[in-house]
């Protein structure tokens, strides 16, 4: 399983490639091909990358958590799946991130990739510079997630 960590800032041709860092490329799995697939964030304006792997492992959890033939699990899924793409690495290295999926986050020529574990989250440069600049309501939150949970991980 890759485990991705850093932020690095790229920039965006005018095709809407990027040049995936080569720290990311050495922390994927060794087994990993160059197949991923996008996805919208449910929760903030930014893409969501998963290597292909993860994301079918991803797939299968919530293919075995809804039946498709149940109305809200049906909207839930539709909802879901909207604002993805498969993608892969060129020879050079570089993703073609769909124009509309760009737009979503308001990405025009600089984007920032943030390793996050499993995936790689793909912010506009401004947006993410906008993320998380209130160092004492993450501190709050980070007692509110990671307060009681000391002994587990130890």
């Amino acid at each position: 399983m890759s485990n991705f960590i850093g932020d690095h800032n790229c920039k965006l041709d005018s095709k809407g490639r990027l040049l995936m860092p080569s720290v990311f490329k050495k922390q994927m799995d060794p087994g990993e091909d160059d197949r991923f697939v996008i996805q919208k964030d449910i929760y903030t304006k930014c893409l969501g990358l998963y290597p292909m792997s993860e994301w079918v492992r991803k797939s299968k959890y919530i293919k075995d958590q809804t039946n498709p033939f149940d109305e809200e699990d049906a909207r839930f899924l539709r909802e879901y799946f909207k604002g993805t793409a498969e993608v892969s690495l060129d020879s050079n290295n570089r993703i073609l991130i769909p124009r509309r999926l760009l737009d979503l986050i308001d990405a025009d020529k600089e984007v920032v990739l943030a390793g996050q574990f499993d995936k790689i989250e793909i912010w506009s440069k401004e947006n993410y510079e906008d993320v998380g600049s209130d160092s004492a309501a993450f501190k709050a939150l980070s007692k509110k997630i990671m307060g009681g949970k000391k002994k587990e991980a130890e």
